[in-house]
């Protein structure tokens, strides 16, 4: 049975087979998500978000996830290695901090520039 991830913030949509886990749904999407480990839930990088209404569709966490994200978990965190698609399902993938930081510089420069 196929699913269907839909990846935010790009609206980028990819149909699946269930149990496969978001960080291979993102790449078949052509989503990047930063990893180092490969899917071994080491380097904690591939972090996505997904909403609490749509938690039971990314399975229960494993022993490894509930180790490394703890209380992160409680807010919708899970490692995209580890978790495995149940059903369609919308997942957003978190903005890296140095683009974060280097969109919230520009809108400060527009913001001065906007002011002279």
């Amino acid at each position: 049975m196929n699913v269907q991830i839909t990846f935010k913030p790009s609206g980028k949509r990819v149909q699946v087979g269930q149990g496969t886990s978001l960080l291979q749904a993102a790449r078949k999407a052509g989503v990047y998500i930063p990893t180092r480990c490969d899917g071994k839930a080491a380097c904690l990088m591939c972090k996505v978000r997904i909403a609490p209404e749509q938690a039971e569709l990314a399975g229960r966490p494993n022993g490894a996830e509930q180790r490394k994200l703890g209380p992160l978990l409680d807010e919708g965190i899970r490692l995209s290695c580890q978790a495995h698609a149940q059903g369609d399902m919308e997942v957003t993938i978190p903005e890296d901090r140095l683009k974060a930081a280097i969109r919230r510089q520009l809108e400060r420069q527009a913001l001065d520039d906007e002011l002279w």
